[in-house]
């Protein structure tokens, strides 16, 4: 499979719209309560995973008539129910992983979420992983070169490191272009940037970069 899209709990109106990715190329794991967002969505998730503490058992057996695999464990555990669902996906080996529904809400979800790509940046490197709701996209990028095209849903492009140094960033096709300068960790100087070709080349040397594209509504 091509794509796996993790569904978390999170507010609904955080979720990406699900719909644009109802091919076979992709499939749908549920962490916890995103089960059920997947439900109401009209998909049947590859697989459901977490404590379920949110949900009721009314809902359990919602889940579970579906026939897909169900993974439950103790609300006593060292994984949260995303991490769970994450480690899950990589069995499958996809080339894209994107997480939704972690956003809004609780912070310390979110929080856990971004220091999940973090480590599954140099973890996994075969496979792209993306947090994404309505407004935004983070994906992490580590040493190498890579193409994005223009995107009139998420115009912007900012840049945080999220190693001590991000070394020899070069941004072309871009509002703002940057040639081989040193991202360094709480710099806030490459934020909000603007794709203004028909696509953009990143690259960098050495470290991890957080890039978020994004969108005003």
């Amino acid at each position: 499979m091509k794509t796996i899209i993790i569904c978390a709990g999170g507010p609904e109106e955080e979720i990406i719209p699900l719909a644009l990715f109802s091919d076979e190329d992709t499939q749908f794991i549920g962490a916890d309560r995103g089960a059920l967002h997947l439900l109401d969505a009209g998909i049947v998730p590859l697989a459901a995973v977490g404590d379920f503490d949110s949900i009721s058992e009314e809902e359990m057996k919602k889940i579970e008539s579906t026939g897909c695999f169900v993974e439950r464990r103790s609300s006593e555990k060292d994984e949260t129910d995303t991490e769970l669902a994450l480690n899950l996906a990589y069995s499958w080996s996809p080339e894209r992983i994107i997480l939704t529904g972690v956003t809004g809400g609780r912070l310390d979800h979110m929080f856990s979420a971004v220091q999940l790509l973090v480590r599954n940046a140099g973890d996994h490197k075969s496979t792209q992983l993306i947090l994404a709701n309505r407004q935004n996209e983070l994906i992490l990028l580590r040493e190498g070169i890579y193409h994005f095209e223009k995107n009139a849903q998420f115009p912007y492009l900012s840049f945080y490191s999220m190693t001590e140094e991000v070394k020899d960033l070069t941004l072309t096709g871009v509002k703002y272009e940057v040639f081989s300068e040193d991202l360094r960790l709480g710099d806030t100087r490459f934020t909000s940037n603007e794709i203004v070709a028909p696509s953009c080349t990143i690259s960098m040397q050495a470290g991890i970069c957080l890039m978020v594209r994004s969108s005003d509504s």
